[in-house]
């Protein structure tokens, strides 16, 4: 008999739905099994998050060669601009909506944080470095192989490419669904989403709306530079949307990314080397998100704002969340420091940002990986033109 092959969006799509339809059926002990997989889980992914980064941009940097410096500065340049375009995006519709949608003065109080079940036991698995390490080695060691006139040290880093390759498709890939139930079931079941979110849900469909329209403007963006429809383009990125959605983590969604990435027409070299990278320095879902709630959270308690307040966050926030790891959370727990010594945010706001972006994580994350694929377009795009315009001055001389 003929093979049933489901692909990975269909999975993560069951995944999603059994996870909220049985988050209040299954017995306790057996959704505690699913979490304490996913903690395991969780911790193996920390851990090859930074080995998926060295492996896959170290290679990607030594195969464009020389002008790797510059499309390492135009990658970062771009992902940059379209962070600081999604918080002002952001700031600007939330001051002119969120006031009248919010009720002033609500003490804090009020806002329950639901805690999450707990796994049986915890197995920790420390990464050998943390990311911003991993894209510094990465940089270094890219930059330097792509000068070297040997090829000794890039065969080692072609083998280990390999070996993380194998590693994402043998072990990651294949255990995403059931990583994804065990979220979405342990959500359910703790009421954490539907317990938060009660209580800006006004907002979080502004939130939502902005999140599409940013989606739909980058890839109209990159389809002027490709000229090809930038809804069939942003529909290919949909399995990356989606996986996403259930990971909420942009570096373990890297795999998708890539491969749908590809299949929109960027080459692999390229795919492989900006995918990577924006993963960790594109955050445009996330920024949103973050600057929405914060001045949500600043009109809920009648704390005074005005623009340059903000516009000093934001740009601020576009260089903190660098150096976000790519997981759960992350760029929320990078961004305390700065919610705390520009906007004044005390321990219970901080507190209520951290529980709002969680529950929403899964939104920002989506956002981000998506909008990945409009800016390696953009970049493939820029290199395919330079290359173009070298190979033809090679031949006039």
């Amino acid at each position: 008999m003929k093979k049933i092959h489901i692909g990975l969006l269909p999975r993560i799509v069951i995944a999603i739905a059994a996870g909220i339809a049985f988050g209040n059926v299954l017995p306790m002990m057996l959704i505690r099994a699913f979490v304490t997989f996913n903690g395991i889980f969780s911790e193996f992914l920390n851990f090859s998050i930074p080995l998926i980064i060295v492996g896959l941009v170290t290679v990607a940097i030594a195969n464009i060669g020389k002008g790797a410096g510059k499309m390492l500065l135009a990658t970062v340049l771009i992902a940059y601009g379209a962070t600081l375009f999604a918080g002002f995006l952001s700031y600007f519709t939330g001051t002119t909506f969120f006031p009248s949608l919010i009720q002033q003065d609500v003490p804090l109080e009020q806002v329950s944080e639901a805690q999450g079940i707990l796994p049986y036991f915890n197995v920790a698995i420390p990464p050998l470095m943390n990311v911003m390490t991993a894209l510094v080695l990465a940089f270094t060691l890219g930059l330097g192989l792509a000068h070297l006139k040997t090829d000794a040290l890039k065969n080692v880093a072609l083998d280990f490419q390999e070996i993380v390759v194998k590693t994402i498709s043998t072990v990651i890939l294949p255990l995403l669904p059931v990583y994804i139930f065990g979220i979405f079931l342990n959500m359910t079941r703790s009421g954490q989403v539907f317990g938060i979110l009660s209580v800006f849900i006004k907002i979080i469909g502004i939130i939502f709306l902005l999140h599409i329209f940013l989606l739909v403007f980058q890839y109209c963006i990159a389809a002027l530079f490709v000229r090809r429809n930038p809804f069939r383009l942003l529909g290919r990125m949909m399995p990356a949307y989606f996986t996403a959605l259930g990971t909420q983590s942009s570096a373990a969604t890297i795999p998708v990314t890539l491969e749908q990435t590809v299949k929109n027409g960027v080459s692999p070299g390229i795919a492989g080397f900006v995918i990577p990278l924006c993963a960790t320095i594109h955050l445009s879902g996330s920024t949103l998100k973050i600057v929405a709630c914060a001045l949500a959270l600043m009109i809920m308690q009648g704390i005074h704002y005005d623009f340059q307040l903000f516009a000093g966050f934001i740009f601020m926030l576009g260089i903190t969340m660098v150096a976000a790891p790519g997981v759960p959370g992350g760029a929320i727990m990078a961004s305390l420091g700065i919610l705390q010594s520009i906007l004044g945010f005390g321990e219970s706001e901080q507190a209520l940002m951290i529980a709002l972006y969680i529950a929403m994580d899964s939104f920002g994350t989506a956002c981000n990986v998506t909008g990945d694929g409009a800016i390696a377009l953009v970049i493939d795009k820029i290199y395919t033109k330079r290359q173009a315009r070298r190979n033809k001055q090679e031949l006039v001389a």
